[in-house]
């Protein structure tokens, strides 16, 4: 499991969510997993490249990794991540309500076409 030390959500062309992960070696250092999509743009891509894109900066991976599903656990504030390719668990205990109540708002926003699966969101 991962720990988040805070979260950043952000809704304008872009639509971007960012975990600051801390490093299991150095906790006082971070990694950002960031989830991105921008819906003003999709129209020129092909139907399988739409879609939230997914990274990590512990996984240096050129091609595109997409968010499939989404889990949050309210009672255990935990946030389960599966893409095309990976699975995460991060543990959101230090992340404010507010920070929260924006994640769980711009997951929606993403989500305005279904492209992936959503729980407790």
């Amino acid at each position: 499991m991962e720990r988040v030390s805070f979260i950043t959500a952000e809704a304008g062309d872009d639509l971007a969510l960012s975990f600051a992960v801390q490093r299991h070696d150095d906790p006082s250092e971070i990694e950002s997993l960031i989830l991105m999509r921008t819906p003003k743009y999709e129209f020129i891509f092909e139907e399988d490249e739409r879609g939230v894109k997914v990274s990590f900066e512990r996984h240096d991976n050129d091609d595109d990794d997409f968010l499939r599903k989404i889990d949050y656990s309210a009672s255990d504030s935990i946030v389960r991540i599966h893409t095309s390719s990976q699975k995460y668990e991060l543990d959101i205990r230090k992340v404010g309500a507010d920070e929260v109540k924006k994640m769980r708002n711009l997951l929606k926003k993403m989500n305005y076409d279904q492209k992936f699966e959503m729980s407790g969101v």
